[in-house]
């Protein structure tokens, strides 16, 4: 294998030596040299200070760019086989490269990051009362799946503006702050990107990050890696925890100022649901018994989570006849693969996405669409967090709590550890280990109509706690923002 040396045309405009480094090629002819040329330009760039927006080395951001230009053309084929896979927007791909598809409005402009429907939903509240506030000022909200895009195309009001977050590659994030040139990030919760927190804070955008949970497996995962912890929440001016427990998790990894407000979730208002849907809903399971068919629902479920479902279903039908056993999986492009997965003699299935509706015979009913927990959740009185029975972490009990929903969860809800353990310790939910533990507290709820309605009034109560943190975060937003 031969040696050459990296061609004279891509010599560092920054650094007079690093043409004299050498690299292994296979052959004469390799474009390895064009393809690390870039990285150590940047990272040369870096190093002298000559970056455009840094003010003094940087080692961590330099190494970050430098490997995300080599990792550039993986990453391009990763996106292209996640659109065969439905999971991008093949007609708005260019937005995950920061690729505008608008031109940036004048005047203020406020930039919200949350991952995904979870984190969407709660600062949807937060947008809106800021728009009323502040109606000159300009709010881009990006999300990082489909089904969050589609939740925010659905809910967002009138103002908002929605784009995919840009991969964390240099070039992306350079165009994606070039054009939008954000006055100030609102991050929500963990979803740390550290090439976009890094350039965040090279280029003096100030960031704020709201909603901050930290659970004690994360931070001793972090514990392992504490200055890159510490590098990454530095980028960040002020973090607002949602509990104590999470604001003495966060400053224990070295973030310098943590404040805690409350749980955005908790705040947020009730689920919509359509009205003559929810009429239409009601008037199909009245029946066939003269007190209504017994419904309960399992929420946001998971791989592995279904199965047990099933299983608690099939030990309630002969306790509750007519038992109607509803599941809205997580990701609704799961639908057709569940029906086939959890198909057998005595299940009968139906799907929403294919138009079907639940007969008296149903025992199962799939509802893999987006947006409807709102609706699911006024129809059925007892609920099933899912994410809870396996390993995910579980998903926000307070949406079906506020709903008027007696909740269960499983033993794994350590991303909203103090939610559930704070409707545990007031009586406002049921804890369950598996399809038997299930099928009893489902059986016992659905029995005892005054146990059912105890545990509900107690999570509506809970709910509803956090009212202030909206006006909370509102008020720090707008104190660091210019006015228009």
């Amino acid at each position: 294998m031969h040696r050459h040396g990296v061609p004279s045309r891509y010599r560092c405009p920054y650094c007079a030596s690093w043409h004299r480094l050498t690299v292994p090629l296979p052959r004469c002819k390799c474009r390895l040299n064009s393809f690390i040329a870039p990285p150590v330009t940047a990272i040369c760039a870096a190093m002298n200070g000559q970056s455009k927006y840094q003010p003094a080395f940087d080692g961590r951001r330099a190494l970050w760019r430098g490997i995300g230009h080599l990792l550039t053309p993986v990453v391009r084929l990763w996106l292209q086989r996640r659109v065969t896979q439905g999971k991008e927007n093949a007609a708005r791909l260019g937005e995950r490269f920061g690729q505008a598809a608008q031109p940036r409005p004048s005047g203020p402009l406020l930039w919200c990051h949350g991952a995904s429907v979870g984190e969407a939903q709660a600062l949807l509240p937060l947008l809106q009362h800021l728009r009323k506030v502040r109606p000159d000022l300009t709010l881009l909200l990006t999300t990082g799946t489909v089904t969050s895009a589609a939740l925010v195309e659905q809910r967002a009001a009138d103002g908002v503006i929605h784009q995919f977050i840009p991969i964390d590659l240099p070039d992306a994030v350079d165009s994606f702050l070039d054009h939008w040139q954000p006055d100030l990030v609102l991050w929500s919760e963990s979803d740390f990107w550290p090439g976009i927190l890094a350039e965040l804070r090279q280029r003096g955008i100030p960031a704020l990050l709201a909603n901050a949970r930290l659970s004690e497996r994360s931070v001793s995962r972090w514990l392992l890696v504490p200055n890159t912890a510490r590098w990454l929440l530095s980028a960040f001016d002020t973090i607002y925890a949602q509990t104590g427990g999470d604001a003495e998790r966060l400053l224990r990894l070295g973030a310098s100022r943590v404040i805690e407000v409350g749980n955005l979730k908790q705040a947020a208002p009730p689920l919509p649901a359509d009205a003559a849907a929810l009429s239409d809903w009601r008037a199909r399971l009245a029946g066939p018994l003269p007190t209504g068919r017994p419904l309960w629902l399992a929420a946001s479920t998971h791989p592995g989570e279904e199965v047990q479902i099933v299983a608690a279903h099939r030990l309630l039908k002969p306790q509750l006849p007519g038992l109607l056993t509803m599941i809205v999986p997580r990701h609704p492009d799961r639908g057709a693969v569940l029906q086939q997965e959890l198909a057998a003699p005595d299940v009968k299935i139906a799907l929403r996405s294919a138009s079907e509706l639940p007969d008296a015979d149903t025992d199962l009913y799939i509802a893999d669409t987006l947006g409807e927990l709102g609706l699911w959740y006024r129809l059925a009185p007892v609920v099933l967090m899912g994410g809870s029975l396996v390993p995910v972490g579980g998903h926000n009990p307070l949406e079906p709590a506020r709903l008027g929903c007696a909740v269960l969860f499983g033993p794994q809800m350590y991303n909203f550890s103090e939610a559930s353990a704070g409707l545990l310790a007031t009586n406002a939910a049921r804890l369950v280990q598996d399809a038997q533990g299930i099928a009893g507290a489902v059986a016992a709820l659905l029995q005892n109509a005054a146990q059912r309605e105890a545990i509900a009034a107690a999570g509506q109560r809970f709910a509803s706690a956090d009212d202030t943190v909206i006006e909370r975060l509102s008020q720090a937003v707008l104190e660091r923002l210019p006015r228009g």
